[in-house]
Order: structure tokens, then sequence, then C-alpha cells
């Protein structure tokens, strides 16, 4: 299996791509506001990328239930200058997560090559052209069209198949290659606790959609209901997911803490090799 976004390509299978979040937000509900500023914003990124982020994930739009939206504007304002120094300084593959194709335009000009959408329930397929016209890498996220109006269906990971597989469809006549897209399943977005952990407890199911999986978990809320724990009691739960994620053959994690995230990945990597042999 290949994942390709303009000159990057990857061949699974291989050790599982930790990807680092670098929030470019007043809002996000993690870490909003610490790195604001592009010269913080590049520094975390740098660091990132020293404690071993295969790739990084710069939005300037909080998703997290409530926030706020951004403009265009705002938004390129936010993440060009990060994007256009960090496609300078380091090598890992920049992904631009956003919802607008504009700012994916522009980001994917400044050096980005992959483009992370929690849109991918649009009708339209402009966010599409643009990622066809690029040859970059797409991120699609299932979600409902409201983002966090929770769902009720009875089978949720049945319901989230049936969306990916109709979307690469989609993708696919509106010009996107098939190893251009990763799927992501959305943890927490528009479902409930007992959804997310039914989707986690059955992620191996999405491999027989033949295209990559990313796993975005890191601090999430559903953790905090689970667990009763707060933002920054999180990291233990996340790392327990994103071993489960790897053994079930999940190729991407998304997490805010990196350093942590890639022990946790490959010690899981380096048992599950033994483990076969």
């Amino acid at each position: 299996m290949i994942f390709r976004a303009r000159q990057f390509e990857f061949r699974f299978p291989r050790p599982a791509l930790v990807m680092g979040i670098v929030n470019v937000t007043p809002d996000s509900f993690s870490d909003g506001g610490q790195f604001l500023d592009p010269a913080a914003a590049i520094a975390h990124a740098l660091e990132l990328v020293a404690q071993g982020a295969d790739m990084l994930d710069i939005g300037g739009e909080s998703t997290r239930p409530h926030a706020k939206p951004v403009s265009e504007a705002e938004e390129l304002r936010r993440v060009i200058p990060v994007i256009e120094k960090l496609a300078r300084k380091i090598k890992v593959p920049l992904s631009i997560d956003t919802m607008k194709p504009e700012v994916a335009r522009a980001a994917l000009a400044a050096g980005a090559c992959v483009v992370n959408d929690v849109a991918a329930n649009r009708g339209e397929n402009e966010m599409w052209q643009v990622v066809s016209g690029f040859r970059a890498g797409y991120i699609c996220m299932h979600a409902p069209p409201g983002f966090h109006q929770l769902q009720r269906q009875k089978n949720m990971v049945l319901e989230v198949g049936k969306f990916l597989k109709e979307r690469l469809r989609k993708m696919k006549a509106a010009g996107i290659s098939p190893e251009q897209v990763v799927f992501d399943p959305g943890i927490g977005f528009g479902k409930t606790l007992e959804q997310n952990l039914s989707l986690l407890a059955d992620l191996r199911s999405f491999t027989k959609l033949r295209r990559p999986l990313l796993l975005g978990v890191s601090r999430k809320s559903f953790i905090g209901k689970l667990l009763g724990a707060k933002v920054d009691e999180r990291l233990p739960a996340s790392l327990a997911c994103a071993t489960l994620a790897v053994e079930a053959g999940v190729q991407f994690i998304r997490t805010h803490d990196v350093a942590e995230t890639v022990q946790a990945v490959r010690m899981t990597e380096a048992l599950l090799a033994r483990k076969k042999n």
C-alpha cells in the first residue's frame, strides 16, 4: 500500500508515522494560545521534529465544541508564515489542518503537502480539486455536518466504514487518486462515548478499505468522560489508544505529545515484530 503526497511517498507496511500537532490558535481545547505567535509556533514545531515527529499538522482554526469560526483571511494570517518558514527549515512533510479550500491552496503553495480535512462530508468538490491540482495527500475524516452534533446510529463502525468508502468514490471522480488518501474515523466528532469506544475497539475493520488509517485521540474529551481526567492528565490514556491502534493496523498517530508517543509506538512495533516471529 502506498501513500503519495506531492514529493513524498510512503510504502506500507513500515513503522507508523507520528504526526505532531501545531495549533496556531487562541482557543484550541488543549494548547490554545500557547503557539499563536508565529515564532512560538515555529519553535514548537522544530521541537516536535527533534522529538521524532515524522510529520507536522498545522492548524489555524479550532474545531473544539463551541469554537468561534475563523475568517479565511485570519486563518491565512496565522498559518502561512509558519508553513513558509518550516518548509525551508525541515524535511518532514507538512500538513495543513483546514476546512477552507483557499487556505489549503495557499498552504500547499507555501510548502505543505497534505490537507487534513475535518469537513470531508461537504457536498461540493472544490477542496478535492485543490488537492488534485497539487497532487497533495488528503486526510479524509468522518464527522457529521455539525461536527459535534451527536449521531444516534446503533452501529457507528458500519456507518463510518460506509462513509469513507463512499467518499473515496467521490474523490476519485474529482481527480484524486486513492494513493493520495488517508482515512480518519473521526474519534470525538459527533460521537457518544460508547460510539468512540466501539470505533477504537474495531479499528482493524477499517483496514479492509485498503488505505492508510490515521488516529487522532490525543487528550480528547471522551477520555475525560470515561476516566474523569482533566486535559493535562490524559496522556496515559492517549498512549493506550495509540498502542492499540498500531496493533490494529493504523499507520498514522496524531498527537500533542510526540516524544512519549514515539516511545510507545516503537515499543509496540518491536513487541509485535517478535510476536509474529
